[in-house]
Order: C-alpha cells, then sequence, then structure tokens
C-alpha cells in the first residue's frame, strides 16, 4: 500500500530541505571566514547549548544518566554521522567540490537508501518507489545539468566530491537507524526521551566528536585564522537554529511516519531550493529548466507515494 500525504506530513517532509539548503548557501560563504571542520564544531556546540533547557530530564538525576550509557553504542553511532560527521564532510567538501557536484552526490539519498534497506533490513523498494527515485533524480540532473546532458558527462571527481559520497552513505545509515532502532530504542524498552532528549543524547557523543575532528583537522591541515564578522556569527547562530534543531526534529518525525525511502525522495528538493537560494543570494534568476526539473521531483514524489 502507498502513503496518504497529510499537509502536516508535507510540511514535516519539506522543512527538512528547505533548511538544509540554507545550510549549503550559507554555509559557501562562511567558509570564506573559518575553517569548515570548525563551522560544523561551533554550529552543533551551540546546538546543544540550545537543546540543554529543553532536554535538560535526560542529564537531571543518575538514573537518567543511567540510561544513557546503557545505549551508548546506538547513540553514539548516531551522534558520530547525524552530527560529527555528515556537515563536517559537507563543509569540507564545499572546499574543493563544485556546488554542482556536492548537490548531484546528495540527491543519490534515495539509492543509497534503498540499498542500505536492502543490505541490512531485507526491505525491498515497491516499483513506484523505485520509479518515483528515478522521476526524482532525473529531475535533480536536470537543474544539475542546466538542461545539457553533456554537462552532466564532463563532471569529473575531486576529492571533496567523494568525501561527500561517504557522508550521504552515512546519512541513509542514520535515517534506517532512525526508523528501525534496535530493541533497547523501541517499545516499552525506549526511555521517554522527547524529541529534544533524543537530540541532546547525540549531541552529547556529535559535539565531542565535531570539535575533535575541527582540532585534529588544524593540527594536521592548518586552516584560515577566523575572520569574526556579524555575517558570520549570524550564519552559525542560523545554522545552529534552523538546519540543526528545527529540522533534525522534523525530519526524525517525516522518518518515523513516512519511512525513510519517502523522506528520501522529499530529500531530493534540497538541491532546487538551493538554486532558488543562490538566486536571492547571489542573483542569478532561474532558466526553463529549472520548471521542468521541479515538475519531474515533483511527480517523483507522488508516484511514489501513489497507492498501488
Amino acid at each position: 500500500m502507498g502513503m496518504h500525504l497529510s499537509p502536516r506530513l508535507v510540511v514535516l517532509l519539506v522543512l527538512p530541505p528547505l533548511l538544509w539548503a540554507a545550510n549549503a548557501v550559507f554555509a559557501r560563504l562562511a567558509i570564506n571566514s573559518i575553517g569548515p571542520l570548525w563551522l560544523n564544531a561551533l554550529r552543533w556546540g551551540l546546538a546543544l547549548l540550545i537543546l540543554l533547557p529543553l532536554g535538560w530530564r535526560l542529564l537531571a538525576t543518575a538514573q537518567a544518566r543511567a540510561r544513557i550509557r546503557e545505549r551508548w553504542i546506538y547513540l553514539g553511532i548516531l551522534g558520530l554521522i547525524g552530527v560529527g560527521a555528515y556537515n563536517g564532510l559537507q563543509y569540507v567538501a564545499l572546499r574543493t567540490s563544485t556546488p554542482v557536484n556536492v548537490t548531484l552526490i546528495a540527491s543519490s539519498l534515495p539509492l543509497w537508501s534503498m540499498i542500505v534497506g536492502v543490505a541490512f533490513y531485507r526491505v525491498h523498494p515497491t516499483r513506484p518507489q523505485l520509479i518515483g527515485a528515478g522521476l526524482s533524480l532525473a529531475g535533480v540532473l536536470t537543474v544539475l545539468s542546466r538542461g545539457d546532458v553533456h554537462v552532466l558527462l564532463r563532471i569529473q571527481l575531486v576529492e571533496g566530491d567523494l568525501l561527500m559520497v561517504l557522508g550521504i552513505m552515512g546519512w541513509a545509515i542514520y535515517s534506517w537507524m532512525l526508523a528501525r532502532p534496535p530493541a533497547h530504542m523501541s517499545g516499552p524498552a525506549r526511555p521517554d526521551w522527547n524529541w529534544a532528549e533524543f537530540l541532546l543524547a547525540q549531541c552529547l557523543f556529535g559535539v565531542g566528536i565535531a570539535f575533535a575532528a575541527a582540532g585534529t583537522g588544524e593540527f594536521v591541515a592548518p586552516s584560515m585564522t577566523p575572520d569574526w564578522n556579524w555575517q558570520l556569527i549570524a550564519t552559525i547562530i542560523f545554522i545552529a537554529v534552523g538546519p540543526s534543531v528545527i529540522a533534525y526534529r522534523s525530519w526524525g518525525l517525516a522518518v518515523a511516519e513516512a519511512g525513510p525511502a519517502m523522506a528520501a525522495i522529499f530529500y531530493n528538493l534540497t538541491p532546487l531550493i538551493a538554486a532558488v537560494l543562490s538566486v536571492l543570494v547571489i542573483g542569478e534568476w532561474p532558466q526553463p529548466y529549472h520548471g521542468a526539473a521541479f515538475l519531474l521531483i515533483v511527480a517523483g514524489i507522488f508516484v511514489a507515494s501513489s497507492r498501488k
């Protein structure tokens, strides 16, 4: 059976790509002023401070802290992938890769989600999901190729591209781990954590990893001294609140309700929204192929969510 997309579910599915597209556009400007790994570490460090008053119960008692220790492997992996690795890899990728390549690779998420689902969870995609993923990917390729197939054929892989491939494979695993948690995180065994407590639990592990990566990265390959200005500070505040706290809350709800495959289809709106934001930030206007791409992506969403 397919799935009914309620207005509420559509908002939950669209909000993360909107905020993550903004994250990519503003981060690309920010890494001119600060090292990419430090940008990631400061983003999540600030998000942790925002989450503390929302999720303080997580650490309030010895019994509460024991619940974290009992589940440290699961929470540690979520923190490593979702907080420490994915955006750190994306920010570093923006240094050496083109925005075209980074967005192209990120849009392959539905394929990685299906591969992870088949390999580890024995979940086989339905025919509508396969067709929907193909249509959405065709739409994204239309944006990235500017409607010209020859542009795609000339794309060359660089270090940033390979880092982004690692990041998006990790994100597919992260999404499945949220949707199919282990026994101690499902049913009556799951602690009664609300969304803020659950994200805070991931941040407790991920933020340490993010700062360690930034420190190690500086030691191995020193980057620029941060150029502190109001735009950089505003960007760090925005990406800590929007793409981190709000988008992760929406993504968690959307993945749980719609499943990773459907969420991955909506994730394909990210490059389209990024193109629109680039118009507003950089001043490049959309072309006819943007319209064709949007129709393909929307068609993919409808086919994938259609009832048999």
